[in-house]
């Protein structure tokens, strides 16, 4: 029996849908202005290369819960386009390591730095301490979502 005091209300689900809006314009905006042509998959895959772990298209796939075949498509696309590259793993040649390229770097690097500037943007039009309050409560969110965060390796 589920414990009704913890299922979210329809105002709290309404506020996360506005806010989820209000991020997912910010980050296409994020990738316009890059100059890039990218779709967000493709961009969740940057994000995954730009990570310390060695990414494959296993790994892309297991991250955006697609078929093998359509995580390789949107890595070929990636490395057509100038923003990842392939290579033999030193460790193990039967394998292929997908990294960024100094392209791949310029294009997230242009992407966070101008979310950054229109967070902060945003945030300056907030009271000071109702910024706080944002922060303290957005903290538990980031927490709670890790599981998800975690298996798809959204946006930095």
């Amino acid at each position: 029996m589920t414990d009704r005091r913890r299922e979210p209300g329809s105002r709290q689900l309404a506020t996360m849908i506005d806010a989820a809006r209000v991020f997912a314009g910010i980050t296409a905006e994020s990738i316009a202005q890059s100059g890039a042509a990218l779709t967000l998959p493709q961009l969740r895959v940057l994000v995954l290369a730009s990570l310390a772990e060695p990414l494959n298209a296993t790994a892309v796939a297991a991250a955006l819960e697609v078929h093998l075949s359509s995580a390789s498509r949107i890595c070929d696309r990636l490395v057509r386009g100038g923003l990842l590259a392939r290579r033999d793993r030193p460790d193990d040649r039967r394998h292929l390591e997908l990294t960024l390229t100094e392209e791949g770097e310029r294009v997230l690097a242009d992407i966070t730095a101008h979310r950054k500037r229109v967070f902060s943007r945003i945030l300056r039009r907030i009271d000071p301490a109702d910024r706080a309050l944002l922060t303290d409560a957005l903290g538990p969110f980031i927490d709670a979502a890790t599981e998800y965060d975690n298996r798809r390796s959204l946006m930095p």
